[in-house]
């Protein structure tokens, strides 16, 4: 048997000596990923640029033309600028009602979907990574490209963007939730299935209750996110202020003025949904105000 007592003890020059020798490596690899992933991004800058219509480089100039031509027509109608402000109000609000509705269908499937991808909590434990999947996939596809097909399918209109961004939350907040759910103490849970209580009641008594202050607060979160994306799936005819600002942004009609009173109404709405949500966010949380 090797004598361990002859073995030569550890100084602290060899516990300097080996750190430096790790740390050492650990910026030889942070330098080589920060290396290539320069090196992609230029990559992929160069292939853009030349498969553009035109060269970045030549036009980037010019960036600034476009939203000076919007300001100074909206500076010379500035006494229309309130007449347009009640014009597109009605779209505004049909765009807040399809975040209100896509939010809250999301928020309802995705409690739904969270419940049984959660281990311990799941009604079908072998089926939690189909479960897992399905809303990758869900969080994975772009609202815009749902919306596309269901206008395809069901016209232009609301209904097309309501679906696509519930679809989309569902997956988001899913995930979200999920991760929440893991956390949940699962002794009421036992507790009730001690007495007979089926899945829905375990679930509806034992565990909302304890998650429901961090659901509410991603579903307010979320509630923002989709007043942005309703706004941008009326660019492709889902209706709503996105599709007033596409008519208004088109070029040569003449109305920039009408383009610019629906970015003050989309700023304005963003501004106060984010505070308010912040605040109840807060509440819920922290139990104070902010």
């Amino acid at each position: 048997m090797a004598d361990i007592s002859a073995q030569a003890p550890i100084t602290t020059d060899d516990i300097r000596h080996d750190y430096m020798a790790m740390t050492r490596r650990k910026r030889l690899y942070s330098g080589a990923i920060l290396a290539i992933f320069v090196a992609l991004m230029v990559a992929g800058f160069d292939l853009a640029d030349a498969r553009n219509a035109g060269g970045f480089w030549d036009g980037w100039h010019n960036i600034l033309d476009f939203p000076a031509q919007v300001l100074s027509e909206a500076i010379e109608k500035a006494p229309e600028l309130p007449a347009h402000l009640l014009t597109f109000l009605p779209a505004l609000i049909e765009t807040v009602n399809i975040a209100a509705a896509s939010t809250l269908l999301g928020a309802i499937g995705a409690i739904v979907m969270s419940l049984l991808a959660t281990r311990g909590l799941a009604r079908w434990p072998r089926l939690i990574p189909v479960f897992r999947r399905i809303m990758d996939i869900m969080r994975a596809v772009p609202e815009i490209v749902i919306a596309l097909i269901l206008i395809f399918v069901l016209g232009g209109g609301p209904v097309p963007a309501m679906i696509a961004i519930a679809f989309h939350t569902v997956g988001a907040l899913g995930k979200l939730f999920s991760e929440v759910n893991e956390n949940a103490s699962l002794k009421p849970v036992e507790g009730l299935q001690s007495v007979g209580a089926n899945w829905s009641q375990r679930m509806l008594l034992g565990v909302i209750p304890q998650v429901a202050p961090n659901y509410l607060s991603y579903t307010l979160l979320r509630f923002e996110i989709n007043i942005r994306a309703s706004a941008i799936l009326g660019f492709v005819g889902a209706g709503g202020i996105g599709y007033e600002l596409k008519n208004a942004m088109s070029w040569g009609q003449g109305k920039f003025d009408e383009a610019a009173a629906i970015f003050i109404l989309l700023f304005l709405t963003i501004v106060l949904f984010d505070q308010l949500s912040s605040y109840f966010r807060d509440r819920l949380i922290k139990g104070r105000g902010a």
